[in-house]
C-alpha cells in the first residue's frame, strides 16, 4: 500500500538536501514533489544574488534536482518552484480558479484540511514543502530521512500563526512579505 509522506521546511535549501537524500535512498522523481520559495529570490522572481540574475539563472543549479522542477504561480502565495504530481495539482487548480490550490492539491493527495492549510500558509511565508509516495514498508526510510533534515514542527507554526490572528490560507490574500528587521 503506499502512502503520502509530507514536511515542510523553513527554506529551500533544506527541502533541496531532503531530497537529495532521498534520491540517494532509491526514491523515484516521480514520486517526490516539492513546493517552495527560493530565499535568494524576490516574489518577482528576480534575484538580488547577481545583477541581472533571472529565474533561469536561479534554478538551473537546481534543475538537476528533480526533473521538471519550474516555476509556478499559486493563488495567495505567488510564484514558487515546483515539481512534481503535487505541483501539477496545485497549477491545475489555480488555473482553474479553484480557491486554494495548494489546499486543494495536499487534501486531494490526503493531507487532513487543517495541515493542508498550514503547510500552504508555510510556503506563503517562504517556506518549503516537499511530500513523497512511498510504499508502506518503505516509509520508514522516507520519515527518517525527512525528519532528520529538522522539519517544521507544524503544531507549534500553527500556534504561532493563530496568536497572530491566523485562521486558515486566503488564497485571495497577497504575498507575504517579511517584515524588516
Amino acid at each position: 500500500m503506499t502512502q503520502m509522506i509530507t514536511r515542510s521546511y523553513d527554506t529551500f535549501d533544506q527541502a533541496e538536501s531532503v531530497v537529495r537524500e532521498l534520491k540517494e535512498a532509491g526514491v523515484e522523481d516521480a514520486d517526490i514533489s516539492v513546493i517552495g520559495c527560493r530565499n535568494d529570490v524576490d516574489r518577482d522572481g528576480e534575484s538580488h544574488a547577481g545583477e541581472g540574475a533571472g529565474v533561469g539563472g536561479l534554478i538551473g543549479g537546481a534543475a538537476g534536482l528533480l526533473a521538471g522542477l519550474g516555476w509556478i504561480a499559486i493563488p495567495g502565495i505567488g510564484p514558487v518552484v515546483a515539481t512534481g504530481w503535487l505541483a501539477s495539482t496545485a497549477a491545475g487548480a489555480a488555473t482553474g480558479a479553484v480557491a486554494g490550490g495548494l489546499v486543494g492539491a495536499l487534501t486531494r493527495s490526503g493531507v487532513d484540511e487543517k495541515d493542508a492549510h498550514c503547510y500552504a500558509e508555510t510556503v506563503r511565508r517562504g517556506g518549503s514543502v516537499v511530500s513523497v509516495r512511498v510504499a508502506e514498508e518503505h516509509a520508514s526510510t522516507v520519515e527518517a530521512i525527512m525528519d532528520g533534515a529538522t522539519p517544521i514542527d507544524m503544531v507549534d507554526r500553527r500556534t504561532a500563526y493563530e496568536r497572530e490572528g491566523w485562521t486558515q490560507f486566503d488564497p485571495e490574500a497577497p504575498p507575504f512579505v517579511r517584515p524588516s528587521m
